[in-house]
């Protein structure tokens, strides 16, 4: 069963991985990665757009005396998610070919067993099963944070892993709190999404399952873990989490959270989405005034991702369209912001936005690639960040035009700073540091003519990935 497949595959290709110690461990990794994204592909050409897709759902019993079930399935929004996850694992082993890693089949080992466990946070339809996988993604990021990270990475990353490790067990708790209501005693979506609870109870299940998904995202005022881990995180590790890790916690809002807690929603609905927009607001600002590139780009994303968590609450049709849609967009554009700061690191030896310039002078193609991520990044029409947030814009003032005005600040604020700061690194005279600014590698031009290709591909065609998004939509949507 291919569903299963994506599961097991990456689960037996990582072990494989650590007890290899070739030097070409790196090309092994990495066409395990890309044999998993072929897998994917056969599923999606066989996908039934209309949701009848029964070839593609296991339900086994798996403790049973608990009513825990190893169910999985597909639908079109989980099967995006899936997608862009076995999409940029491969590109992100490839970006890190630029880099020596020591103990390298240990790191490509661990990239592998987290893309086992984003695949099965994205296909699981039991509550345990998913808190498992959840659980399990945390585990290997850990480890190449903790191994391969800066000079703070033990305490930045004990600090990630504490904030996380708060919400999953809110989460756990309030699973359990379901789990004990449902009449067959079952942690299967179906059976918890059918709890009938009191308004008091939903509201306890609607914030411990927010704030588990708030942290992972993260949103306002549960995103201070983030830039720290970030910037100190390796580029492959800052990768993975800005560009799958964190789309865990917005899918946990659409496939657990609103459907689990409807009146919970329907009460507090509108203070998650005014935390998410102040996120947006604030991580805007914040960034407005960064000189570390890196740290520059980790608020950027939280301020994306605000705006894709408010769409998502708002339980419009069209906000949640583009909140899947935006997922993709942002898993995108991170990665390619990240290995653009990365090859000017590397180059440069420096991050530091005031000490760089004149880059364009010295390598032009590497500014072309430079300003078509940025512009996916800003939303400029035809790019890949336009379709989403146009849609989530036009859901989030059906909604409440008061908050579609605030949330589309980020839209005028992200221009500003995006196209400052390219200014200040890219334009002008070259200096000292950047006048040996070298030519692309083949490895670097393949991953950004892949990650270029995407925004104008996204942007120009978005109805490609909508066509998959939009039957599932009414799903989500509470009556």
């Amino acid at each position: 069963m291919l569903t299963a497949a994506l599961i097991i595959f990456p689960l037996i290709a990582s072990l494989i991985v650590f007890a290899f110690k070739s030097e070409k461990v790196r090309n092994i990794a990495l066409g395990f990665a890309i044999m998993e994204f072929l897998i994917t592909l056969t599923i999606l050409f066989q996908f039934n757009k209309t949701g009848n897709n029964p070839g593609l759902m296991l339900n086994l019993p798996w403790i049973h005396s608990l009513g825990i079930n190893f169910s999985i399935g597909l639908d079109g929004i989980s099967l995006m998610m899936v997608l862009l996850t076995t999409f940029l694992t491969p590109l992100i082993m490839l970006s890190s070919f630029t880099t020596n890693y020591k103990n390298p089949n240990v790191f490509y080992g661990l990239l592998l067993l987290m893309e086992m466990a984003l695949v099965g946070v994205f296909v699981s339809l039991d509550g345990f099963l998913f808190y498992v996988f959840w659980e399990l993604a945390l585990i290997p990021i850990y480890f190449i944070a903790a191994i391969w990270g800066g000079a703070n990475r033990i305490r930045i990353t004990f600090k990630f892993f504490v904030y996380t490790l708060f919400g999953s067990l809110l989460m756990l708790v309030a699973l359990i709190y379901l789990y004990n209501h449902t009449p067959d005693h079952s942690f299967s979506i179906t059976s918890l999404s059918g709890v009938s609870l009191s308004r008091g109870a939903e509201g306890f299940v609607f914030w411990a399952f927010f704030i588990a998904f708030a942290i992972k995202i993260p949103i306002f005022p549960f995103h201070t873990w983030q830039p720290d881990t970030y910037t100190d995180a390796p580029t492959s590790g800052t990768m993975m989490l800005s560009g799958i890790m964190l789309k865990m916690g917005l899918f946990g809002l659409l496939r657990w959270l609103l459907p689990i807690a409807p009146n919970g929603v329907e009460d507090f609905g509108i203070y998650a989405i005014a935390l998410a927009v102040i996120g947006v607001i604030y991580s805007s600002c914040i960034a407005l005034v960064q000189s570390d590139m890196k740290r520059l780009i980790a608020y950027v994303s939280i301020a994306h991702v605000g705006l894709i968590a408010a769409g998502l609450i708002s339980q419009k049709e069209q906000a949640i369209a583009g909140g899947v849609l935006q997922m993709l967009t942002h898993g995108v554009n991170a990665v390619g912001l990240f290995f653009l700061v990365d090859i000017i690191e590397r180059r440069t030896k420096t991050r530091t936005i005031s000490e760089l310039g004149g880059i364009t002078n010295k390598n032009p193609l590497f500014a072309i690639f430079f300003m078509i991520i940025l512009l996916g990044s800003v939303a400029l029409p035809l790019t890949n960040g336009f379709p989403g947030e146009f849609l989530i814009l036009t859901g989030l003032f059906q909604y409440n035009a008061w908050v579609a005005g605030f949330a589309g600040l980020t839209i005028i604020l992200g221009a500003y700073y995006m196209l400052k700061t390219y200014q200040r690194v890219m334009l002008g005279n070259t200096n000292t540091i950047t006048e040996g600014f070298t030519p692309l590698t083949m490895v670097e031009k393949s991953v950004l003519i892949i990650v270029c290709a995407m925004v104008l591909l996204i942007g120009i065609y978005p109805n490609l990935f909508l066509d998959f998004i939009n039957p599932m939509v009414p799903k989500y949507l509470i009556h």
